[in-house]
């Protein structure tokens, strides 16, 4: 397919739309290095409206704008983006993931190490509560399975009826 635009005036363009031109088109617009707010979106998982509330939280750079208005982002603030999704499902707060992102010296770098010591003693303690729990669980199954084994329809749940206040009297229902 090929199209040929001719225009009379002398300072007139001539415009071949061809297979060729359309590729080169293409490859320019994947190699441009500018991502408008959805694109960047899109690529970290997360809304629109979540890149601006970064950005608006300066955990973004500001980013620039075409000419049109749109905001353009550099290709890094996509892995960015992840990283502030992925701090923030692991419990840190966008004020925590803020200072992680900070660039600066020693005393700043203390400051990070310090937080993610913290940050993962906490992760530690959950892991820890939620084994726990499990356990309790698993012997909460253990004894229902073993009640449904032993009296199968007349079987009383243990674990409910553990909860209750009254303490069982160890009769059960045949």
């Amino acid at each position: 397919m090929e199209f040929v635009i001719e225009l009379t005036r002398p300072d007139d363009l001539t415009l071949e739309l061809t297979q060729e031109s359309i590729f080169v088109l293409l490859s320019a617009a994947e190699q441009r290095t500018e991502l408008r707010i959805g694109e960047v979106a899109a690529r970290a998982g997360v809304s629109i409206d979540a890149v601006r509330y970064y950005e608006r939280l300066k955990l973004l750079p500001r980013a620039g704008r075409s000419a049109g208005g749109f905001r353009l982002f550099g290709p890094e603030s996509v892995e960015r983006v992840q990283f502030i999704r992925q701090a923030q499902e692991l419990g840190l707060t966008l004020e925590e993931i803020k200072g992680l992102l900070a660039t600066g010296g020693a005393e700043e770098c203390r400051r990070v190490r310090d937080l993610l010591s913290k940050k993962i003693g906490e992760l530690d303690s959950k892991m820890t509560a939620m084994k726990d729990f499990r356990r309790t669980l698993a012997q909460h199954l253990s004894a229902c399975e073993r009640e449904l084994k032993t009296h199968g329809e007349a079987a009383c749940c243990p674990v409910v009826a553990g909860s209750k206040s009254k303490p069982r009297q160890g009769r059960r229902r045949k």
